[in-house]
């Protein structure tokens, strides 16, 4: 028995699933950009490789595909300020969503939260276009690591500390 998927019940199925924050961020060319992601995750280990889709018209799309580089953020549990700024959930826009926080930068000149739990700095290697959304695929040319500190989780539709 086959059931049609509408997107609202589709993004009601994902919500059950709990997942680290992100923040994916590139050193736009009229300055820093970035977007909450909810779906970065490892391609590999050997070579170390990230995955992130991206909706096409998320104004950082165009800045990673010029730019080949992005970083991927994983946000503190105490971000959720951020990820709201990032998600469109503020009037924030553009390098203005970058207020809060302090940032600096790795190998790959994208912005990188100083506060994050890790952040994977990645070159891209390849893009897989589907629709509306663009899976890119990146090499990790550098990583920071804080060891310590709890995740921001995203659970049906809310941010859980």
């Amino acid at each position: 028995m086959t059931t049609a998927i509408d997107a609202k019940s589709f993004w009601r199925c994902l919500g059950e699933r709990a997942i680290g924050a992100t923040v994916v961020t590139v050193d736009g060319e009229a300055g820093p950009a970035g977007f909450l992601a909810l779906s970065a995750s490892h391609v590999s280990a050997d070579p170390p490789t990230m995955l992130v889709s991206i909706d096409k018209r998320t104004g950082a799309y165009a800045d990673i595909l010029a730019r080949r580089r992005f970083a991927i953020n994983i946000l503190p549990a105490d971000a959720a300020g951020i990820a709201d700024a990032f998600g469109g959930k503020t009037a924030a826009k553009g390098a203005d969503r970058f207020e809060p926080g302090a940032w600096s930068t790795l190998a790959s000149g994208a912005p990188v939260l100083t506060s994050a739990l890790g952040v994977f700095d990645c070159e891209v290697e390849d893009v897989i276009d589907r629709g509306g959304v663009a899976v890119v695929i990146g090499r990790v040319i550098a990583l920071a690591s804080k060891g310590e500190g709890k995740p921001l989780i995203a659970f049906r539709g809310q941010f859980l500390a």
